[in-house]
């Protein structure tokens, strides 16, 4: 590789892993933040991450560390890929330790409310953008397929074409193909609202509704999703791309996805706990199910698929009534949007 970057990792869960090996394996150095020394340890000495994905054997070039100041020295890239409960506080603690010119990418797919937050907005919000430029890395990015060197897309956006640029340099691989977006908004907005529609796609499929019912749930997640996201400013064709129907399609029609997982256990009948403890790991869609809920209110946006689930999860209604809302909603209008 011709230029060799220095890249940080910050978090060790599954998509971080897979994010770290790419960029390792294209002859980059990177460091991976993890929470605990324990976990830095056994990733250093067994060259695995054995509590997301033991199988896969990582590139000699990446360092694990739980030191903040340690990973991000010198960096020219940062790939934030934490939960997005914590992604502020990390943003927080790795200002003072960013590096002018360095781009800095969120990998998460959150929001946050209080005020409307999306993760890019939060970056923007605490570093100097005048030395460093901001990115948003979104698609159907299933991590353990990508372990498996299986072929996948994602898409980075960003109004820097340098950040674009180095991103796509240092991800892109024979398996990993990375295209580019200058739409921010539309890419985050879409890799967030999706695990919405992924929880119902899992009820639905946990209930056996059928495969016509999943194709209108499907395009009915898609007409809420953009209709969202034009109210927030974003491009409608952008949900057309690998970042939008690529990522809901992959995302809820597939028994890899946490959020897919989290919506059979709830159409099997267990409860929002039960289902969270049976998958294991974190499932971003019912924290972005609450926001989502609150703002499309706020902005007066009719999105009845995010209310059916809110009733469900939250007023103890049954799975049973999601298709229900869905057939008797008056709302029959198909294709909402022309450019």
């Amino acid at each position: 590789m011709d230029n060799i970057k220095k890249i940080a990792v910050l978090g060790g869960g599954s998509f971080g892993t897979v994010l770290a090996n790419i960029a390792a394996s294209n002859g980059n150095n990177v460091s991976l933040w993890v929470r605990d020394s324990e976990q830095a340890l056994r990733i250093n000495s067994e060259g695995a991450n054995s509590t997301y994905h033991p199988e896969l054997k990582l590139s000699s070039n990446i360092a694990a560390s739980e030191n903040l100041e340690e990973v991000m020295k010198d960096s020219d890239i940062i790939l934030i890929a934490t939960p997005s409960i914590i992604f502020e506080n990390i943003v927080q603690r790795i200002v003072p330790l960013i590096e002018g010119g360095a781009h800095i990418i969120s990998c998460t797919k959150g929001i946050k409310l209080d005020p409307f937050r999306s993760m890019s907005d939060i970056i923007s919000m605490n570093v100097n953008l005048n030395i460093n430029s901001v990115g948003v890395l979104s698609g159907p990015n299933l991590a353990r397929e990508i372990a498996e060197n299986k072929v996948a897309g994602t898409v980075i956006a960003s109004t820097s074409d340098v950040l674009i640029t180095c991103v796509k340099d240092s991800l892109s691989s024979d398996s990993f193909k990375v295209y580019s977006s200058n739409d921010i908004q539309g890419v985050e907005l879409a890799g967030a609202l999706k695990n919405i529609y992924a929880i119902i796609c899992g009820m639905a499929d946990a209930m056996g509704v059928g495969e016509n019912a999943v194709g209108l749930i499907l395009t009915r997640s898609m007409a809420e999703m953009s209709r969202f996201a034009v109210a927030k400013g974003a491009n409608p064709i952008t949900f057309l791309g690998l970042a939008g129907m690529g990522d809901l399609v992959a995302t809820c029609t597939s028994n890899l996805s946490r959020n897919f997982q989290l919506g059979t256990h709830l159409g099997g009948g267990l409860s929002l706990k039960e289902a969270k403890d049976r998958v294991g790991q974190v499932a971003e869609g019912v924290r972005t199910l609450e926001v989502i809920k609150e703002e499309s209110a706020n902005l007066n946006i009719k999105m009845p698929l995010v209310d059916s689930l809110h009733d469900i999860i939250y007023k103890s209604s049954s799975p049973k009534t999601l298709i229900d809302d869905l057939v008797k909603n008056p709302h029959e209008v198909d294709v909402e949007f022309t450019y």
